[in-house]
């Protein structure tokens, strides 16, 4: 009788385990703020933004990018340099940033669009000399910096999508391993060769990856509210289990705006318990509208849920 008792017991245990790790594995509202800084060198600094206390608040610095610093960028595999505004967002300035605010972290964004007037490519010469590179590299520059953690922006590719995971997972691995990061996010978006690149790196090493800043603000303009929240919903299975953020570009040149509905869509996230977090593209250009968009993402995210 009580071998019976035991055998129904671990049964009924059986069935609500697997309920029970699906519940705890998926992702929930978060209070976290992103914004990337620096690209655009029109003397944007950390002071400038608008920073809600009931926010956990990422910079993100932009760009690290592994090019030679000359008149005519080329790739360098894996030795990169500080292609941000760093005399405005410069190491001291970020400690500065931080001492005064708890709640706010700096990251560094790898790569972006471009570089001098040519792309930014992922170039490795291999695998095992291009991770060693980065890994040394970036903690010179992080430990400088006094920096939490890192973004990949990538958006041009000569390797293969498997190569591309190989080198950013080892190296999200390795920093975080040694204890040079906190944090890790990718920034994919809807076009067919950067999603193979980063579904790659998801797949291998999505366990590393803490958010991902899906670049909602390269769909088309004049994205309604319906038609976002089923590309979030699309990229949420994309990017199975992962934290994905909702975003906009402050110049209003793409996706769902603002003005558009955003915020609505947020609300609606909210309550379905999915809004993970909100990013913005980007502070440089939020400058000369005083921020308002900044302060309205914050104040949504800070309502406890």
């Amino acid at each position: 009788m009580d071998l019976s008792k035991l055998f129904i017991a671990l049964f009924v245990f059986q069935l609500l385990l697997p309920s029970h790790i699906s519940i705890q594995a998926a992702p929930e509202n978060s209070n976290l703020f992103r914004e990337y800084i620096g690209a655009e060198f029109n003397n944007v600094r950390f002071t400038d933004v608008p920073i809600n206390s009931n926010v956990e608040f990422h910079f993100i610095l932009s760009f690290a990018i592994d090019y030679d610093t000359s008149g005519s960028p080329s790739p360098t595999n894996g030795k990169f340099n500080v292609f941000w505004d760093s005399d405005n967002l410069s190491p001291s300035q970020v400690s500065s940033i931080k001492s005064r605010h708890s709640n706010v972290k700096v990251a560094l964004s790898l790569g972006g669009d471009s570089v001098g007037d040519g792309y930014a490519y992922f170039d490795p010469s291999s695998v095992d000399s291009w991770v060693s590179n980065a890994v040394s590299s970036l903690t010179g520059i992080i430990q400088e910096y006094n920096l939490d953690g890192i973004d990949i922006d990538y958006e041009h590719f000569h390797a293969d999508p498997d190569t591309f995971a190989e080198c950013i997972g080892s190296l999200i691995k390795t920093l975080k391993n040694n204890g040079v990061i906190s944090f890790a996010s990718i920034a994919p978006f809807d076009d067919d060769d950067v999603q193979s690149h980063y579904k790659a790196l998801w797949k291998s090493y999505g366990d590393l990856i803490d958010y991902v800043n899906f670049q909602f603000y390269a769909y088309d303009q004049g994205t309604t509210v319906s038609q976002f929240l089923n590309y979030f919903n699309t990229q949420c299975s994309n990017y199975d289990g992962g934290k994905v953020l909702a975003s906009f570009i402050s110049d209003g040149s793409g996706g769902l705006t603002p003005e558009n509905g955003f915020f609505t869509a947020c609300s609606r996230l909210k309550t379905q318990n999915k809004l993970h977090g909100i990013f913005v593209w980007s502070a440089d250009d939020s400058k000369r509208n005083g921020f308002r968009n900044e302060k309205q993402s914050q104040a949504l995210l800070a309502i406890s849920h």
